[in-house]
């Protein structure tokens, strides 16, 4: 029930959609059912077990034109706009179960993410078992052998290892490559020369994919050189994602009076699921240990310094909710949906080259507010310069973020009531 109503909330999106396209003779069209779209009957039940009962704004446009036309095409798209279900959708709808061998490639920027997409794919094709799926991740087995399984879903390194040193895919053979967080991917080192490792190595037929959460030069450039003739979607107004969202900042004079503030809120609040973002590794390490210790708050925590199992029983636990309170640097701040997270705190803004980076503070805070529900995002800030960057997110974003005294305890009830 909790899917469907999810699914519900995301149709009703203010987001527009803009299309821009090669051949402006091509007819575009959208549907407004799964039915339009003429798929297998058993993707069409798995659509509809996840609680899709229509398609979102992205999918109503986006699934013709990957489906029934087979277009390539870069999509500008927060998450939460459908857009994992949209590519995983396409791509499953053109498995050829009669032939055993990879017919899909899938790249994720992170470990985390590539589980996620994992497993979306799978429990859409949870009524269609002949469509076989292999994780090509960290942690999971190489071998010289060729695989047989039709859809693989992982991050850039191992891909790389996997199809181009190992030989483990026939290359030639692939129908379809998906690039998701296509922005992370060219920010992360390596990433964006793998990606374009096995774009050359696919055939000239090969529909490709691309998705993003921004589109700046730098994105647009790549997506020119490994996406050709593609069709662009863009989802305008992204600040209207952030209207549920109430933000707020809490005025800190140094690093133990920002320490105190956190257990004072943690002390006034009923703390549902919150995620507490870092901007360093030491000092999300050195806040979960201290919490830990000296309050014994049950917190858990990811950073790159842990590993990928510690990471993925970390993020496990968070979920189940064995841990109320999950601390991360930016690893965890893009596309992983957790429905049931209330609250994000920003312990550290977000800064890239002494200036707020407002992408990575979007996604941070989207951790909340997931699909229309109600969030709370809490920024802790220490000096003038951090109040010019609550200042210019304000104007970026168009959305208030007022200032909280976390002793006035009337003010903490009427943010927890609001």
């Amino acid at each position: 029930m909790m899917n469907k109503f999810i699914r519900s909330t995301l149709l009703h999106s203010t987001n527009d959609i803009e299309v821009i396209r090669q051949d402006v003779n091509s007819p575009l069209y959208s549907i407004r059912t799964f039915e339009e779209l003429n798929l297998d009957e058993a993707l069409l039940r798995g659509i509809y077990q996840m609680g899709f009962s229509k398609p979102s704004k992205i999918q109503e446009t986006a699934l013709p034109l990957l489906i029934n036309d087979r277009k390539n095409m870069i999509a500008q798209s927060q998450s939460g706009t459908g857009k994992t279900a949209a590519f995983t959708l396409a791509s499953l709808s053109h498995v050829d179960v009669t032939q055993r061998h990879p017919q899909v490639i899938i790249l994720s920027p992170t470990y985390e993410l590539a589980v996620q997409t994992f497993k979306v794919a799978t429990e859409m094709a949870k009524f269609k078992p002949e469509i076989t799926f292999r994780l090509v991740a960290k942690g999971e087995p190489i071998s010289n052998t060729r695989w047989q399984e039709n859809v693989l879903i992982g991050t850039p390194g191992r891909m790389v290892d996997s199809t181009l040193k190992y030989r483990n895919v026939d290359m030639s053979k692939i129908k379809v490559y998906v690039l998701d967080e296509a922005d992370v991917m060219i920010d992360t080192q390596g990433h964006k020369a793998q990606s374009l490792r096995i774009r050359r190595a696919l055939p000239h037929n090969c529909q490709i994919l691309l998705f993003s959460a921004t589109y700046d030069d730098e994105i647009r450039k790549f997506a020119s050189d490994i996406v050709p003739n593609a069709v662009e979607i863009h989802l305008k107004r992204e600040e209207q994602s952030l209207a549920n969202i109430r933000q707020v900042y809490i005025v800190c004079h140094h690093e133990e009076d920002k320490y105190q503030a956190l257990v004072t809120i943690f002390g006034s609040l009923s703390i549902g699921q919150t995620f507490i973002f870092c901007q360093t590794k030491r000092s999300a390490n050195f806040l979960e240990n201290r919490l830990r210790t000296e309050h014994g708050f049950k917190v858990g925590l990811i950073s790159g310094d842990l590993t990928v199992e510690q990471r993925n029983q970390a993020l496990l636990d968070f979920k189940e909710g064995k841990q109320r309170v999950l601390i991360s640097t930016n690893l965890m701040a893009r596309g992983i949906d957790i429905d049931q997270v209330t609250i994000v705190i920003n312990y550290d803004l977000p800064v890239d080259k002494g200036e707020i980076d407002k992408e990575t503070y979007l996604h941070r805070i989207g951790r909340t507010g997931r699909f229309g529900k109600d969030g709370l995002a809490i920024n802790m800030i220490s000096n003038e310069n951090e109040r010019r960057m609550i200042k210019e997110l304000e104007a970026h974003f168009r959305q208030p973020i007022r200032e909280l005294d976390p002793n006035d305890q009337d003010a903490m009830r009427d943010l927890e009531s609001s």
